[in-house]
């Protein structure tokens, strides 16, 4: 009997190949926890192969493109369907992102300039199959509020593929400027999917049963944060005066601080899942208001500013969609397991040992530079991982564990 009921089993690659979150969410992981732990702790802040491009491009890169890349993929090819109706991407077509979006890595592991074109010319495939595969959707439903999903992945498909023409050219000065409008159109990015995510989130936190949806905000305010740091990339592109873009920063930080403040909802905001989409929001906002102070003349470096926005607003963004969408996807619901928790604590941490040092704030933990925080960062990954991985790896024991007004476009 028991011979019979795993021959009837589901091999892991099935199961991995059945939705785009359980496939890419574990290597996104992964990355995020090794990547910055190779390049702090083994690499020394260098790159096992020397080339034309500074370590420190590199790194942003794999970053931008690695680990919130491949968070990205598995995030477009799980809600797009959701949001759609339309049957998900399965088997050959994830496997073939995936084999890109490897590709990719390779090259950004060492640092080595030829295969660098190699993974650029990848990972610039995977971003525009995503730019098409959302273009097709909305044309198959026109209806759906797709516009600002397709308009800000084709933005960060643009500046992906002109990171990636400047590496392969040795540009290091228009990769660093590409790089932070990459980053900016994943906030952007970002700012979209929180505000289409918390709302159904909140509302299932404050009526379980599903029955009323007592959580709305104020409509105007749903593409504030986004319409914002669009300004600012325009004004980046524009090449205007760092005093000029200093204020437009803070202008678009105020706006993710806004979102923070649309979160309390009464006793329930302390809800793990209320505060981590809360604490990305946060960081997003205090990291751009304090790139914005830097260039109006504060007396620390954008640097500092720019992880707490990125690494801090993206990263437990990405950890939080891993978390809500890791229960809700494979038959489970809500609240947060123990250690989904304790990795956002970690993550937070992390963070905040990266940043404040740099700012004055905190003196300088022991040992390699960051090494505290890659180690306490890539801790947090891995605890989700061990606690996700037998939800990820086994099907779900009924239905798709997703439900239709769960994620439906009319909730965001």
């Amino acid at each position: 009997m028991r011979l019979a009921e795993s021959a009837a089993a589901p091999r892991l690659a099935v199961i991995m190949g059945d939705e785009g979150l359980r496939l890419f969410f574990p290597p996104a992981a992964l990355h995020g926890a090794l990547w910055p732990f190779l390049w702090t702790v083994l690499y020394g802040l260098d790159m096992p192969v020397g080339g034309d491009m500074p370590p420190s491009l590199w790194h942003a890169t794999e970053m931008i493109f690695g680990t919130y890349g491949a968070a990205l993929i598995g995030f477009i090819t799980t809600a797009i369907p959701e949001w759609t109706d339309r049957p998900r991407p399965k088997g050959r077509t994830l496997f073939a992102l995936a084999g890109l979006w490897g590709v990719g890595r390779i090259a950004g592991l060492i640092g080595n300039d030829m295969l660098g074109i190699l993974g650029g010319l990848a990972d610039s495939l995977w971003l525009l199959a995503l730019v098409a595969y959302v273009a097709r959707s909305w044309i198959a439903r026109p209806h759906v509020r797709l516009f600002a999903p397709l308009f800000w992945l084709g933005g960060l498909a643009a500046a992906g593929i002109v990171v990636r023409a400047a590496f392969a050219l040795g540009d290091a000065a228009l990769a660093h400027e590409t790089i932070l409008i990459a980053g900016l159109m994943f906030l952007g990015l970002l700012g979209v999917v929180l505000a289409r995510v918390t709302v159904p989130v909140t509302n299932l936190v404050l009526d379980p049963s599903e029955v009323t949806s007592p959580y709305r905000p104020h409509p105007g305010r749903i593409n504030l944060a986004p319409g914002l740091v669009l300004v600012v990339v325009l004004a980046q592109i524009a090449g205007l005066s760092p005093a000029v873009t200093g204020f437009l920063f803070i202008a678009s930080g105020a706006a993710f601080m806004d979102r923070v403040a649309e979160a309390f909802v009464g006793k329930e905001a302390f809800r793990p899942e209320i505060v981590a989409l809360s604490c990305s929001s946060m960081f997003s906002g205090a990291g751009l208001i304090l790139v914005g102070a830097s260039r109006l003349g504060a007396p620390f470096s954008e640097t500092p500013a720019l992880h707490l926005a990125l690494m801090g607003g993206l990263g437990i963004g990405v950890l939080s969609i891993f978390a809500i969408a890791g229960l809700m996807h494979t038959g489970r619901r809500l609240p947060l397991p123990r250690l989904a928790v304790i990795a956002l604590v970690l993550m937070a941490a992390a963070v905040l040992l990266r940043v404040l040092p740099e700012l004055g704030v905190l003196p300088w933990p022991p040992g390699p530079p960051y090494a505290l925080a890659a180690v306490t960062w890539a801790t947090a990954f891995l605890l989700w991982l061990r606690g996700y991985w037998p939800f990820l790896s086994t099907p779900n024991a009924e239905g798709d564990g997703c439900g239709d007004r769960e994620l439906s476009p009319a909730s965001g």
